[in-house]
C-alpha cells in the first residue's frame, strides 16, 4: 500500500509570503519519507468546498516545477488537470518539461472536469460534457503519439494538429505513467482501462460499497479488453480528519487495501497541511511499507 499527500489549500498564517517557505517545508519531509506522490490540484480558484473561492490557489505546473527543484525522489502530478482548461498539446508539453526537469518523476493526472463555476468565473473552456470526453481522449491518444516522438498528423474528435513536435522526449520509460480522475462508470472507468496507468476513486462513508463497485467495473473493462486488471493502479481519496491519530490513519489504510486499493491520497478539508501532518504521513507510509 502506497501513500501520498495531495495539497489543495495554500492558506497558512503567515500569508502568501510564507507560502514558498511553507510549501519548501513539506515538499523536504515528504520526499525525505517513504511517501509516493506529491499531487497538486489544478484549480485557478480555490474548489474545496469548506474554503472560500477567494483563498490563496496556485498555479499547479508552477508549483510542481518549483517541487521539482526542491526534491529528489518522490513523484509529481496534478490530481486532477481539466482536459479542456489547456490546449491538449500544452497539457502534454506541461507534463513532459515536468518529467525532463524531475528527472523522470512526473504523472499525466487528467479528467474531464466538472466545475462550471469556476470555468465562467475565469473565461475557461469547459463545453458540454459529451465534448469534454472528446476532449480527455484527443489527450490521451495524442500523449501516446508524442511520447514516441510520432510527428504525423494527428485527427482528433475536437483536435487537429498538423505536426505534433514533443522535444525532448519525457525521461520516465516507457512514458510518465496516466492516472484518469474521476468516477463515472459510463464513461470514466472505461477509459481507465483502456488509456491509463492509475484510477482516482473517493472513499465515502458507505462500508466501501461505491469502491467496490467500480472496481468491479475496471476490473471486467479490463477484462473485455485483454488486458491484466492488475497493471491498473487502484488509487483512492481520503480525507485526514485534524487530530486523527496515525494508528487509525493506518487501519484506514489497510482496510482501504482489503477492498483492492493499492494507493491512498490523503488530503485535508478546509486548511492547509502543516508540518506535523506530513510526518504522521510518512511515518504511516513506512509502516505500511513493512506490513
Amino acid at each position: 500500500m502506497k501513500i501520498s499527500l495531495s495539497v489543495t489549500s495554500f492558506t497558512w498564517p503567515d500569508g502568501p509570503g510564507g507560502i514558498a517557505g511553507r510549501l519548501a517545508e513539506l515538499a523536504r519531509i515528504a520526499d525525505d519519507s517513504r511517501l509516493d506522490t506529491i499531487w497538486v490540484a489544478d484549480h485557478p480558484l480555490q474548489s474545496d468546498p469548506a474554503c472560500s473561492p477567494d483563498e490563496p490557489m496556485l498555479d499547479a505546473y508552477t508549483t510542481l516545477g518549483q517541487l521539482a527543484g526542491l526534491t529528489g525522489r518522490i513523484r509529481l502530478g496534478t490530481l486532477v488537470s481539466c482536459a479542456s482548461f489547456r490546449a491538449p498539446a500544452l497539457l502534454i508539453k506541461a507534463v513532459t518539461t515536468l518529467d525532463v526537469l524531475s528527472g523522470g518523476r512526473a504523472w499525466l493526472g487528467v479528467g474531464a472536469g466538472y466545475n462550471e463555476r469556476e470555468a465562467r468565473a475565469m473565461g475557461l473552456d469547459l463545453p458540454p460534457v459529451a465534448a469534454r470526453y472528446d476532449r480527455l481522449i484527443d489527450t490521451l491518444e495524442l500523449a501516446a503519439r508524442m511520447w514516441v516522438d510520432d510527428r504525423s498528423r494527428f485527427d482528433g474528435r475536437s483536435t487537429v494538429l498538423e505536426a505534433p513536435v514533443s522535444s525532448p522526449l519525457p525521461l520516465s520509460r516507457p512514458r510518465p505513467p496516466i492516472l484518469i480522475g474521476g468516477v463515472g462508470e459510463r464513461r470514466t472507468l472505461p477509459l481507465v482501462a483502456r488509456y491509463a496507468d492509475a484510477c482516482n476513486l473517493f472513499d465515502l462513508p458507505d462500508s466501501g460499497n461505491a469502491l467496490r463497485r467500480q472496481l468491479g467495473v475496471i476490473e471486467r473493462e479490463c477484462a473485455a479488453l485483454g488486458r491484466p486488471y492488475e497493471e491498473v493502479e487502484k488509487t483512492v481519496t481520503t480525507f485526514l480528519r485534524e487530530g486523527e491519530p496515525e494508528t487509525d490513519l493506518v487501519r484506514r489504510c489497510r482496510e482501504l487495501a482489503s477492498i483492492g486499493l493499492d494507493h491512498v491520497v490523503v488530503i485535508v478539508r478546509g486548511r492547509a497541511f502543516d508540518r506535523a501532518e506530513v510526518e504522521l504521513l510518512g511515518r504511516a507510509a513506512d509502516r505500511l511499507a513493512h506490513a
